[in-house]
């Protein structure tokens, strides 16, 4: 499926903003939730996180049609290691590790504030080099 590049930065904006919040709070609640946006994003796809929809509802009409479209495999295998880190900080948070949340956000923060700042998604990059690996170990015919 090919979806508009700007979705998932703008989703990385508002993960960003997400992920200050947990720093500056603590809040593993609010981790959990961001998880919660990750995971539906990772398994549903990139049109069934919330951030999709807030993106393709209110802000895509406003806009001019994307110049280029992507492959959404990419930005919903990063989805997926965002989910993972914030499912750690969580358990982190939850079971008292308070630093482990703390890391695993801060990490996360990262990565979306690169897409979100910069377009950079290191998640994406991360789908390729798997994806390059993995031709190398499939038996060729």
């Amino acid at each position: 499926m090919q979806i508009d590049p700007r979705g998932p930065r703008f989703a990385a904006a508002l993960t960003t903003l997400v992920l200050i919040a947990v720093l500056l709070t603590g809040s593993g609640l609010l981790l959990a939730l961001q998880a919660v946006v990750f995971g539906l994003g990772a398994v549903g796809g990139l049109h069934r996180s919330p951030y999709g929809w807030v993106f393709r509802t209110l802000v895509r009409p406003r806009l001019a049609p994307p110049t280029a479209t992507e492959d959404e495999r990419p930005p919903r295998f990063a989805q997926g290691v965002g989910l993972a880190f914030a499912a750690i900080g969580t358990l982190g948070f939850l079971t008292g590790v308070a630093w482990l949340g703390l890391l695993t956000a801060g990490f996360a923060l990262a990565a979306a504030f690169l897409n979100a700042a910069f377009g950079y998604c290191l998640g994406c990059e991360m789908y390729l080099v798997v994806r390059r690996a993995q031709g190398r170990l499939d038996p060729t015919p």
